[in-house]
């Protein structure tokens, strides 16, 4: 396993100049464009490590799938998708094409930046602080490290230039979807986005989700199983943003991506893989990480279809 991972990882360098670390937000786009890392670990708790796996980046929209859980945790599941869809959108994860279009000014999916706007709001606390240390918490419980936090600076950077997403909480607190305070559900949102990580933390979650919900290292259930699967699906149809199609045919893992160059992918009942690379393709999507996943399908045959 470690020699194909140190292989796969030797392949995606050659992709590294295809891609550019986000730009839209700027503090992400400092990121050295030529880091590349890949973890693996399995149900079992073996782990595999190469390249800059050590290296921190923010989570971003990896997250999502980890929100929604805990916002069906606080809710009724009838509850939380009569606010936002299951469909996928074939729109980028910022688009407001939808929410306007749309009847009901539903998000279609908890995988877009609308969509997981929208579950932020449902999350319980009495306040921002409140709802943010039970996210952190879940995210510790789930990654097997206590230590994650979110990073301030790339919240401001977030917080400052955030005008598309607020455009959207906006629009979806006009039409009853959103709950509570616009602003405090951004602060909440961006900073959810800014928890720092890597590559053998998102290879953990993971694990959890391929294994139902047990932790790799305690062996103890962290999750519910109903909830690890659901996750899993909105992963394969929309983890993606709109490439989750073309995702789905060359790799064929459940996953999720995120601006700031990870990638999580799950092996039902058999692995977890976290990929890092800043360098983004135009639908917000890590070249080369995508590249280190494809390896890896074709030489482990990991593809669920």
């Amino acid at each position: 396993m470690q020699t194909i991972l140190e292989e796969a990882v030797a392949y995606a360098r050659n992709f590294l100049h295809q891609g550019k670390p986000a730009s839209y937000i700027p503090e992400l786009a400092k990121a050295d464009p030529n880091l590349l890392g890949a973890a693996i670990v399995t149900v079992n708790g073996e782990t595999f490590f190469s390249g800059d796996y050590e290296k921190s980046f923010t989570i971003q929209s990896i997250s999502k799938p980890i929100a929604l859980i805990l916002a069906l945790k606080d809710n009724s599941e009838n509850y939380v998708f009569s606010r936002v869809g299951m469909e996928p959108t074939g729109d980028a994860f910022n688009s407001i094409i939808k929410l306007e279009t749309e009847e009901s000014s539903r998000p279609l999916n908890p995988m877009i930046n609308a969509g997981a706007i929208a579950i932020d709001s449902f999350i319980k606390g009495r306040n921002t602080d409140v709802k943010l240390n039970r996210l952190l918490d879940f995210f510790r419980l789930l990654s097997h490290n206590p230590t994650l936090t979110y990073d301030k600076n790339v919240f401001n950077s977030e917080s400052e230039t955030g005008f598309r997403n607020r455009a959207l909480a906006n629009f979806m607190k006009d039409a009853g979807i959103l709950e509570g305070n616009v602003e405090d559900v951004l602060e909440l949102y961006f900073k959810q986005c800014s928890i720092e990580i890597n590559c053998k933390d998102i290879a953990t979650i993971a694990t959890v989700l391929a294994s139902n919900g047990i932790s790799p290292f305690t062996n103890e259930r962290v999750c519910e199983r109903h909830y690890t699967r659901l996750v899993k699906t909105f992963m394969v149809t929309c983890g993606m943003y709109d490439a989750s199609g073309e995702f789905a045919v060359k790799v064929g893992l459940p996953a999720k991506s995120g601006v700031g160059g990870g990638i999580m992918a799950t092996v039902p009942d058999r692995m977890g893989i976290g990929v890092f690379s800043p360098g983004l393709d135009a639908k917000g999507n890590s070249v080369a990480g995508m590249k280190v996943l494809e390896y890896l399908s074709t030489r482990l045959d990991l593809s669920i279809f």
